[in-house]
């Protein structure tokens, strides 16, 4: 802040007048999929509801895990006009990385392969090397990503749920940052912790109807879900429409509470109170989600585990 505007704060602040802090920028780019973009999803509106400004990219492959990432830094390294090695609507990841001044750069793993430890190496190692050489300003950090709703397909066999894949993709994510020295940005714990919460809870759907034997164009009742649920599609050729879910992406609400964890992270400030309120997000749902972020970012409260 200049002198001039320093004194022009004094003057207010004896005149009674409320001053507000000079609104921060922060630019982050992802290197991630459609998980990094659900996180991404409302982080600049909630930002500048807070006087701040988000400048977000998201190197964006759908499903792409860390090893894919660098399959394709490998191609371009060997051959900058290899088409495999510019993924990224035509650029490489050296592109984006040189592209603009990133103060943070987030690194994931794919959501079917979150809770395997041993998919993360040695990727995750040589792409955090990479990273550190074309944008060694930026701090890596990990972004956390999280287990899949109760009823995802994922789970039938038995031998894996929500609270399992959650736990073991905690451990997965934190024994990364442990061997790294990297900060976690914690959205699986967030997610994992709305669930466990009284005010929000799990997700309750309608045992009268049985997504199996729906037919069109009933969908499963449902609340409180964080995840995205059953739609209807047309199959083009025989006009037969068919039930699909997506168990596994965030919905409105928890694209909503996974940009609270972004802001309170990346600002360090709190969340509570903010008046950006996405449609679809009642405001009391709203306070809920704030106040799980605040508690996970800030109060570093996490979920319980199942011993």
């Amino acid at each position: 802040m200049s002198l001039k505007k320093m004194m022009l704060a004094a003057l207010l602040v004896a005149l009674g007048i409320a001053v507000h802090a000079e609104g921060k920028t922060i630019k982050v780019l992802s290197v991630g999929n459609s998980f990094s973009g659900n996180a991404q999803a409302f982080i600049r509106q909630i930002a500048a509801a807070a006087g701040d400004r988000v400048v977000a990219a998201n190197a964006y492959i759908g499903g792409c895990d860390m090893a894919r990432h660098m399959s394709h830094v490998d191609a371009f390294e060997a051959n900058p006009n290899d088409p495999k090695g510019r993924p990224y609507a035509g650029k490489s990841l050296k592109d984006l990385l040189i592209q603009d001044k990133w103060d943070y750069v987030t690194i994931q793993q794919s959501s079917p392969k979150s809770f395997k430890p041993e998919t993360y190496h040695p990727h995750a190692e040589r792409l955090i090397a990479y990273i550190k050489k074309y944008a060694p300003q930026a701090e890596i950090v990990i972004h956390q990503t999280w287990a899949y709703r109760d009823d995802h397909s994922f789970f039938g066999d038995k031998t894996l749920n929500t609270d399992v894949m959650y736990q073991r993709l905690r451990d997965a994510y934190y024994g990364l940052a442990k061997d790294t020295g990297c900060r976690v940005i914690p959205c699986g714990d967030a997610m994992q912790l709305a669930r466990q919460d009284p005010a929000w809870g799990k997700v309750v759907t309608d045992p009268a109807c049985d997504p199996k034997t729906a037919v069109y164009p009933t969908l499963p009742a449902e609340e409180r879900s964080l995840h995205c649920s059953y739609s209807w599609g047309k199959n083009p050729k025989t006009g037969e429409f068919k039930l699909g879910a997506d168990l596994f992406h965030a919905n409105g609400n928890g694209q909503y509470l996974l940009g609270c964890v972004w802001y309170e992270f990346l600002f360090g400030k709190s969340v509570v109170g903010n008046t950006f309120v996405p449609k679809g997000v009642t405001a009391a749902d709203a306070a809920i989600l704030q106040s799980v972020a605040h508690r996970v970012v800030t109060e570093k409260q996490r979920p319980t585990v199942a011993p």
